[in-house]
């Protein structure tokens, strides 16, 4: 019997000749059948945090995923629960509760599971700061090489994706150190969004916290979340981003949690924040 997939972890990568499906009944979905009660597959296996949805869907095309051994050959398919999923030949063990941690992400991590270049991960920073047995988080989002500051991690990759939607509205707020001349007028239109090399960005609520000469530092809310959006932002008004942290995300502050450390979310917070989102 294949050993549970538990949450969280990454499934096994193979050489493409194993991927390939073998000659078996393939599981499809009528589109003129009635609805059936449950879920959308790849809904259930980012839920149990086996991957994201896009990850799932990739695997699903790859022919890595079967229910009670026929491959499954779309992510439509629509399940009570996982009972008989397997991915990579392994049984998919039954969804954990939703998780969420706060990470003080130092500068000179990147946000991945491994870098080419061999440039240190947050996992690498994650292993002494999660608690023993805690299963595989993803990050929620990402902070460049550069950026400091608050990464969320959750094990729930239903959680992770409309966290990182940008209809869900959720706002993330930064401090940027900056160096150049710049006025709180300047900074209050942002709120009407603005325009860069041919990428619009949405309202950002930005202000001047202090001022030394023609250093200061700037804070900065936004609920897009854009590719480097922040300092984009800031380079197009003529200022030089020396230090950039991020403070809040949606409900869950930064606060004193020290470089390189992790907390967890209560439970109940989670449950109450996943309510407000609708899932």
């Amino acid at each position: 019997m294949s050993r549970p997939l538990k949450p969280g972890s990454s499934p096994p990568r193979r050489p493409a000749a194993i991927h390939a499906p073998r000659a078996t009944t393939p599981v499809t979905v009528n589109p003129d059948a009635p609805p059936r009660e449950g879920e959308r597959i790849a809904k259930l296996l980012a839920r149990a945090g086996i991957a994201s949805r896009r990850e799932v869907e990739r695997l699903i095309g790859e022919g890595r995923v079967r229910l009670n051994d026929e491959v499954v050959t779309t992510p439509a398919t629509v399940l009570k629960n996982l009972r008989g999923v397997s991915v990579d030949g392994k049984m998919v063990a039954a969804a954990a509760p939703a998780r969420l941690f706060r990470f003080h992400k130092p500068e000179g991590l990147i946000t991945a599971e491994r870098d080419p270049a061999g440039r240190p991960t947050i996992y690498n920073a994650l292993v002494n700061a999660l608690p023993k047995g805690t299963p595989r988080m993803m990050p929620v989002g990402r902070l460049d090489l550069s950026t400091e500051g608050l990464l969320l991690l959750t094990n729930d990759g239903e959680l992770k994706r409309a966290m990182e939607l940008p209809a869900s509205g959720i706002p993330r707020t930064y401090r940027a150190r900056t160096f150049g001349d710049i006025s709180q007028s300047r900074l209050e239109d942002l709120s009407e969004g603005i325009e860069i090399e041919g990428v619009r960005y949405g309202s950002i609520n930005a202000n001047m916290e202090r001022r030394t000469g023609r250093n200061q530092w700037v804070e900065m809310t936004l609920t897009e979340g854009k590719n480097r959006e922040v300092r984009r932002v800031l380079e197009h008004l003529g200022l030089q981003v020396s230090r950039l942290i991020r403070t809040a995300y949606g409900p869950f502050p930064l606060g004193d949690l020290p470089r390189g450390a992790a907390v967890e979310v209560r439970q109940n917070d989670v449950e109450t924040f996943r309510k407000a989102l609708k899932l």
